[in-house]
């Protein structure tokens, strides 16, 4: 090792020359200078150049540049590093929103001259949209009214019908003896003129004529009794089909036909119609009914207008059933049935999408007053629609509202009409 005096270097006032700071940086880097000295001299044994106070003092500056140099390029390099990283960032956060947003999906609504919205909907899209078109046509429309009917037991009809059928058989026993006791009677008075019968053979004769005359009235009397019962309990129809023989109660006993009482809602009356239609259920297919008669007992349980009416014994109806009653009542008119699922709801109003063209569809309103026989349909007039017969959807109305709600919001929220 070499022997490097930083005093005789320096001089006598290192302070001097370098300052005080300046004097610890020129012996650190002396020292750092005799290690590599001793380094290179071991080595290499090369000479080692002697530095002066000059070369110290340039070397720290450069030293400082490096360092100052190299700070900067780190920090230079940090920066670039992060600004990559915010706009790599700010690339990926656009791409993941653009991703995340909605499909803008091409609407398929038009506004027509009118400034209606209609939606264009080809076969190929209304096939795998579900969307099912027909053809109505029209019918004939009554408005009904609901009521509520009894298929009626008939044991006291039966019962009645044979009391009275025996009543008859008595006067006609009554008559014939009343013919044979009156000719008795006959023959003993002429006997007793002549003089060839008793007076107490007359008596006799006399009173078996009386009594057979008492029998024939009180046979006659109860035959009166049952005929107004008769009407009484079964109205002017039964009642005098009873008195008459006629083939109605016959079948009605025999159960060949069946009677239904049909009682209105309390507060209720109309002129019976000629007929009606009845049900078990609305799962069950109605049975058309004829009117018979105004009924002579209200039901207890109701309290309204009755009506009897005849169902055949092909409807299965048995006595004691409970079923439902549509009566027609006032004008028919020309309508088209409409069913619950080509109705759409918008705005507080009912409506359907008719299609005017083959590949075009408009949103008409119509009303729903008129309940159809089917549950849950309507009954449309054919006057409310633009032509007869319309084509309206049945199925897949609510997809279409769907575009056109979808239309308006991207349009910027005009409202449908």
């Amino acid at each position: 090792m070499y022997d490097f005096d930083v005093s005789s270097f320096l001089g006598s006032n290192p302070s001097t020359v370098l300052g005080q700071s300046g004097t610890k940086r020129a012996l650190t880097e002396v020292r750092a200078s005799q290690t590599v000295n001793t380094v290179a001299e071991k080595d290499l044994q090369i000479p080692i150049y002697q530095a002066t106070a000059g070369d110290v003092q340039r070397l720290g500056t450069r030293r400082r540049i490096v360092r100052i140099l190299v700070a900067l390029t780190i920090a230079g390099g940090m920066g670039v590093l992060a600004a990559w990283g915010i706009i790599g960032g700010r690339s990926q956060a656009a791409r993941e929103a653009e991703r995340a947003g909605p499909v803008q999906v091409p609407s398929r609504v038009k506004l027509d001259d009118g400034g209606d919205p209609a939606v264009i909907l080809d076969e190929r899209t209304r096939k795998r949209s579900g969307v099912e078109v027909i053809t109505a046509l029209p019918i004939r429309y009554q408005e009904r009214v609901r009521a509520y009917g009894t298929v009626m037991d008939l044991d006291n009809l039966t019962t009645l019908h044979n009391r009275y059928v025996t009543a008859l058989a008595q006067i006609q026993s009554a008559q014939a003896k009343l013919v044979a006791s009156k000719a008795a009677f006959e023959r003993a008075q002429d006997l007793l003129k002549s003089r060839y019968m008793a007076l107490a053979q007359l008596q006799a004769a006399e009173a078996a004529f009386g009594v057979d005359q008492a029998a024939l009235a009180t046979a006659q009397a109860q035959v009166k009794t049952i005929r107004a019962t008769a009407f009484e309990e079964w109205g002017p129809a039964i009642g005098k089909a009873l008195v008459e023989g006629d083939a109605l109660v016959s079948r009605l006993i025999e159960r060949e036909a069946f009677l239904i009482q049909i009682t209105l809602r309390p507060g209720m009356s109309i002129d019976p119609p000629p007929t009606a239609t009845v049900q078990l259920s609305d799962s069950v297919p109605r049975v058309e009914v004829r009117f018979l008669s105004v009924a002579s007992q209200a039901d207890p349980k109701i309290q309204g207008f009755s009506f009897y009416y005849l169902a055949d014994a092909e409807s299965r109806l048995l006595p004691g059933m409970s079923v439902l009653a549509a009566l027609p009542v006032g004008a028919s008119l020309d309508g088209v049935v409409v069913p619950a699922s080509a109705i759409v709801w918008w705005g507080g109003r009912t409506w359907v999408y008719l299609r005017t063209d083959a590949e075009t569809f408009k949103r008409h309103p119509i009303p729903t007053d008129l309940p159809a026989t089917d549950a849950g349909g309507v009954v449309v007039p054919v006057a409310v629609f633009p032509r007869s017969p319309p084509d309206f959807v049945t199925r897949g109305a609510q997809a279409l509202l769907s575009e056109e709600l979808r239309a308006q919001i991207q349009m910027g929220g005009n409202d449908l009409k």
